[in-house]
């Protein structure tokens, strides 16, 4: 049985969020919890995410939301061997900019990597995002060799959007892990 790591952004996942949502309904799914989810450090993020991934027995797949996604991407370019191996699949969901957020505690993610990832990816992205544009959305896509998926207008694709628990995202890892 595949794992399902779920990595939230910045300020993490409040209870309405759809991947608090789906840790709920799914006993599968793990949460990677960060020391710290106001001030973020990106090695500590990558970090807990290598943890997690470590504490595994088998495969896993990856379900990120914002700065998650960056976690998720930073980590796997560190030793795409090791990411290929473990990782089944990654559900980006509304990556963050961190190299375009000046007013956020996020600059240590920054540069986002532009390299391909070593395992199938989707991204998701927004029309409307106020944290990347679409056209960003479509770059990092590309270079990490991801499928992507557009919303159209659904903000930051989070609790704010209205997305419940998401039916359309759990099709969307469906999909991707082949079930």
């Amino acid at each position: 049985m595949t794992t399902v790591l779920v990595l939230p952004g910045y300020e993490n996942s409040g209870p309405e969020h759809w991947q608090s949502r789906w840790e709920r309904e799914h006993p599968d799914h793990r949460r990677v919890e960060q020391r710290d989810w106001s001030f973020p450090l990106v090695d500590d993020w990558v970090s807990a995410l290598d943890e997690a991934v470590a504490a595994e027995p088998g495969e896993v797949a990856l379900v990120a939301h914002s700065l998650g996604c960056i976690t998720a991407v930073r980590w796997a370019v560190a030793d795409p061997e090791r990411a290929r191996d473990r990782v089944r699949g990654a559900l980006l969901v509304a990556p963050a900019d961190v190299e375009r957020l000046p007013d956020l505690p996020l600059g240590s993610f920054a540069p986002i990597p532009r390299a391909a990832l070593p395992f199938r990816t989707t991204v998701v992205g927004s029309r409307d995002d106020p944290y990347m544009s679409f056209d960003r959305t479509e770059e990092f896509a590309a270079a990490w060799g991801a499928d992507l998926v557009d919303l159209g207008d659904a903000g930051h694709i989070n609790a704010d959007s209205g997305l419940g628990s998401w039916p359309r995202g759990r099709q969307l890892l469906a999909a991707l892990l082949g079930a």
